[in-house]
């Protein structure tokens, strides 16, 4: 799955929205359904303070209606198409990356969690230290980034092509 974020625009695959938009009716249809059948099962039950199985269904519906939300955000602002191509292997958005960080070789895609289902990649956010040090930065680049803990990281950027899934 590929998506990454720009703005209010999200830029998706075609593959990546067809699997989200089917996640998205799943769960807004057949799942909601299922889930309100367990919670009036567990209602019939009898007292809701002491009910485990109540509760339980109350707080997955819960995390299922955020997830929801989160989808049709998602989907409302999405653009299908391909990666932007790198202006001469720039790092973009949705590209993945070769760098050399603090000696060791790594690969990622650029973008966001969305991005590294079924990918096999790992994924890092342009907003993270990692990815906000990076973007835009052409190959041969050496940058230094900071780290949560405040240590400086050096690391330079040997290839960005675009993401192709």
């Amino acid at each position: 799955m590929s998506e990454t974020t720009s703005g209010s625009v999200t830029w998706l695959t075609q593959d990546a929205f067809d699997r989200l938009k089917a996640e998205y009716d799943r769960l807004s249809g057949e799942g909601r359904s299922e889930l309100a059948k367990r919670i009036e099962q567990a209602r019939e039950e009898g007292d809701l303070k002491e009910n485990a199985g109540y509760h339980a269904a109350k707080e997955e519906q819960g995390k299922q209606e955020l997830r929801i939300r989160q989808l049709r955000q998602l989907l409302e602002t999405a653009q299908v198409g391909s990666a932007a191509a790198s202006v001469a292997g720039e790092v973009t958005l949705g590209a993945v990356v070769t760098v050399e960080l603090a000696g060791d070789e790594m690969r990622f895609l650029l973008g966001s969690r969305e991005v590294g289902d079924g990918a096999g990649l790992d994924v890092y956010s342009e907003k993270s230290p990692l990815g906000a040090a990076i973007i835009g930065q052409q190959p041969g680049t050496e940058v230094t980034y900071t780290a949560p803990s405040g240590a400086k990281i050096p690391v330079r950027i040997i290839s960005s092509e675009p993401f192709t899934g």
